[in-house]
Formats: C-alpha cells, sequence, structure tokens
C-alpha cells in the first residue's frame, strides 16, 4: 500500500478531502493485491541555521528503498510553484502518477525531493534576508543525500520545475552546472525586461516579487539572477537542458521560454524545447510533467 509518513500532516484531519482519501484506499486495498509493492511519501522538516527556521519538505521514495536498505539512489529535486507547497506532488496526483509508471517498467528507481520554497524564487533575497539558495547548497541537498541513501555525484542528481520552480530550477542549475547532471522546467518564470507595472509598489507582483528582488525589483539583481543572464555565460558543458511552456501563457513566459531556446542555440548548447498548446495552469503542468520524469530517468 503506498504510505506517507512524517510529522506534517498531508491534509487537516477535518477536510472532507481526508474522508475522500481514506475512502480511496479502502478500495485500493480491496482491488489491487498485496503481493503488488508501493513506495511511499515522508513529509518531514530540516532545521535551518542559515534561514533561522524550519523548512518543511516531502520525498517521494520507491519501494526498493525499504526493500533494500543497502541500496543508494540518484535523486530528482523538484521546485513547485509560487503559491504552492513542499507537497506538491502529494495533492497533485503526481505521486500516483509516479508509482503507475515505474510499476509498468516506464521510470526508474530514484527519489524526488520537494522543499518547501515560499516565495523565495530558490535564490538569496536582494537584502540578505532570506538566503534560500545557500540554503539549499549548503543544508538541505547534504542534509537528503546523506539522510535517504543518494549516490555521490554529479551524474545521480538532477532538478526540475514548474514557474517559480522553473526559474529556481534553471538559475541553480545554470549557476552551479556541476552539480546537476540534467534540468528540465516547465513554464518557467522567465521575463526578459521587467514590465513598468511591477515598480508601482501597491502592485501585487511588485509585492510578490519585493521580498526576493526588492521593491521597485531592482534590475541590476533581477538581471544577474535571470537564468536568462546565466544562460549567456555559464559552462553548460555536460549538462542536459529540457524546458517547455504553453502557447498562451498567462504572465508571457513562452516569450521568456523562446528567448532561453535563442541564447542556447547561439551558443550551440544541446537542449530540448517546445511550445506546446496550453496556460499557465495545474492542467498544463501535470500534461508535461511525465515527459520530464521520463527525460530525468533515461539520464540516471
Amino acid at each position: 500500500m503506498r504510505m506517507f509518513e512524517g510529522s506534517q500532516p498531508i491534509v487537516p484531519a477535518s477536510s472532507p478531502l481526508r474522508f475522500f482519501l481514506c475512502f480511496l484506499c479502502l478500495l485500493y486495498l480491496v482491488y489491487v493485491p498485496a503481493s503488488r509493492a508501493s513506495g511511499r511519501v515522508e513529509c518531514n522538516a530540516i532545521p535551518s541555521k542559515i534561514i533561522a527556521r524550519s523548512v518543511t519538505y516531502c520525498i517521494v521514495l520507491p519501494a526498493s528503498f525499504d526493500a533494500d536498505k543497502a541500496k543508494h539512489f540518484p535523486i530528482l529535486y523538484e521546485l513547485h510553484g509560487l503559491g504552492d507547497n513542499e507537497q506538491f506532488f502529494v495533492h497533485s496526483g503526481l505521486w500516483n502518477l509516479v508509482e503507475d509508471l515505474r510499476e509498468r517498467g516506464e521510470l526508474k528507481d530514484f527519489l524526488i525531493a520537494t522543499p518547501a520554497g515560499g516565495a523565495s524564487f530558490y535564490i538569496n533575497s536582494k537584502d540578505g534576508k532570506v538566503r534560500y539558495e545557500d540554503f539549499l547548497l549548503r543544508e538541505f541537498f547534504p542534509f537528503i543525500e546523506k539522510k535517504y541513501r543518494v549516490s555521490a555525484g554529479r551524474a545521480n542528481r538532477a532538478i526540475s520545475g514548474v514557474s517559480m520552480g522553473g526559474y529556481g530550477a534553471l538559475h541553480l542549475a545554470f549557476r552551479h552546472p556541476e552539480l546537476f547532471n540534467s534540468v528540465s522546467a516547465h513554464s518557467a518564470a522567465l521575463i526578459e525586461k521587467l514590465p513598468a507595472f511591477v515598480s508601482a509598489p501597491q502592485s501585487p507582483r511588485a509585492r510578490v516579487l519585493g521580498g526576493v528582488f526588492g521593491i521597485p525589483p531592482d534590475i541590476t539583481f533581477w538581471n544577474a539572477n535571470s537564468p536568462l543572464t546565466l544562460a549567456h555565460s555559464s559552462n553548460l558543458a555536460g549538462l542536459k537542458i529540457s524546458f517547455d511552456c504553453g502557447d498562451q501563457d498567462d504572465y508571457g513566459f513562452d516569450a521568456g521560454a523562446a528567448a532561453l531556446d535563442k541564447i542556447l542555440t547561439g551558443r550551440k548548447i544541446a537542449h530540448e524545447f517546445h511550445i506546446f498548446p496550453g496556460r499557465h495552469d495545474p492542467g498544463y503542468f501535470a500534461a508535461h510533467i511525465p515527459a520530464s520524469l521520463a527525460f530525468h530517468s533515461r539520464l540516471f
């Protein structure tokens, strides 16, 4: 039976969703053979000295993780979008998809870890108050890889994300390419030039960006951290890259994705790039994340 573990609740104890999930579990027990081994999700928290609080996370573990206590695994870090959290792979149904793909032999056994990223964009904020990139590099990655028996080396580490998480995945992979074998992004928050409205302090989008990039956003700081800027000069040799976006993206991120494609093509850096029909919504992500999971699985 697929199981949740850890101290963080997946859904509130009294919510209708919890009762519905329990009903599904009962059906699962009735109709699925007991001999069929399944993985589990573990949700917990890591105390951080760098950002002075605990950070919650979830990790998807294949059945072989518990079956063979000596085995080590590759890992995919999956970064959620703005407004979501570490349970991204749980409440979206992607965990069940992963289990199904593994049972059909379409995915290798690897771990999938998602930290709670808040509105950090997974970088160090301009004011230095939230050093999220430092937290990932110095605390989160080492903690996860020791605790969950991750195989050593770049070849066994990949990163992916959606929207804000896509920005974070590309930023981290382009800034630290020696750490990752592959990177993928769906509808990454790529903007060539910040629109004028984000300079207005009362703009909702300015407030969202302000905690990371300043109010109004500091253009120099924005450009220095942008995956588009990093793509111009980073040594990306050996890094496998895949990204896509919907042709009707609500935030215009398809233009940013096309710009990244142009930069990488100009540098003759191999990559996969697609503009698909779709908007900036969970339906688009759900339709295309299976392809990026397969992309990383092939490369492990």
